[in-house]
């Protein structure tokens, strides 16, 4: 990683409502396009999950999900909807904590998080189904494509990160992170190399990622703002790439869960 002093966060406005089978590279072309913003060399384009979900169809009507026994059970421990929380346990590998109506799952994809990212924020209802939205399938594969879309169709090698909001231990509030990624080193691991003063650093690694996510969180908003993309631009680094699944604490490592 070399040493930046500044970065560009940009907002991309006047994107449409996404739908399931939208291309999201024609679409931010486009806004792109109206926003007189061409991409450069070195840009990352940082995506919100939500989109990527609609765009991949990961909804699921409620009316159509018969609640497990376990489902019910924890929904009535929690006075949750049972048939939100069969979806959650269908998306969850297990629960690693559950209190006062918070659900704290161990994701199929290695993400611990609340519900599994299962959530029903901003997805209008269509003629009066209740939905709920899944996270992708594969955000890093999803992260790769985009990135090869995208660089093609501007002429240039453009970084592509998918944000979503967790929550943190000890800490209130939420923060962006990085779900996938491509064209960019997740993970940038220092050990080996010197500070200020020429020590060793034995334990610094950065999780780039997730800061570059955080930092678009604040111009793309967490609600109504209606900004679901935004360019970072001015990062420059050495290391690899590695997706954001090198991001994953392993288990065996995890003091805490």
């Amino acid at each position: 990683m070399t040493q930046t002093t500044r970065i560009e966060l940009i907002g991309l406005a006047d994107l449409p409502v996404i739908r399931p089978g939208d291309d999201l590279c024609e679409l931010i072309s486009a806004a792109l396009a109206r926003n007189d913003l061409p991409l450069a060399a070195g840009d990352i384009v940082v995506v919100a999950q939500k989109i990527v979900s609609k765009a991949e169809d990961r909804f699921v009507d409620l009316a159509t999900v018969t609640p497990s026994e376990r489902a019910q059970q924890i929904a009535a421990e929690h006075a949750k909807d049972p048939r939100l929380v069969e979806v959650i346990l269908t998306e969850s590998r297990r629960i690693v904590r559950q209190h006062r109506g918070v659900l704290i799952t161990e994701h199929r994809l290695g993400y611990v998080m609340a519900n599994a990212g299962v959530d029903q924020s901003n997805v209008a209802p269509p003629d009066g189904r209740e939905r709920a939205l899944m996270l992708p399938l594969d955000p890093d594969g999803t992260a790769a494509k985009l990135r090869r879309e995208l660089s093609a169709r501007h002429g240039c090698d453009v970084a592509v990160i998918i944000n979503d909001s967790f929550g943190r231990p000890w800490r209130q509030g939420t923060t962006g992170v990085a779900l996938g990624a491509a064209g960019l080193p997740a993970l940038v691991d220092q050990r080996g190399s010197p500070d200020l003063f020429g020590r060793t650093l034995h334990v610094t690694v950065v999780a780039l990622a997730d800061e570059i996510a955080a930092a678009a969180s604040l111009v793309m908003g967490e609600a109504a703002e209606g900004i679901p993309v935004a360019v970072v631009r001015g990062l420059a680094w050495t290391a690899p790439p590695n997706p954001a699944q090198s991001l994953i604490r392993p288990a065996d490592e995890d003091l805490f869960r």
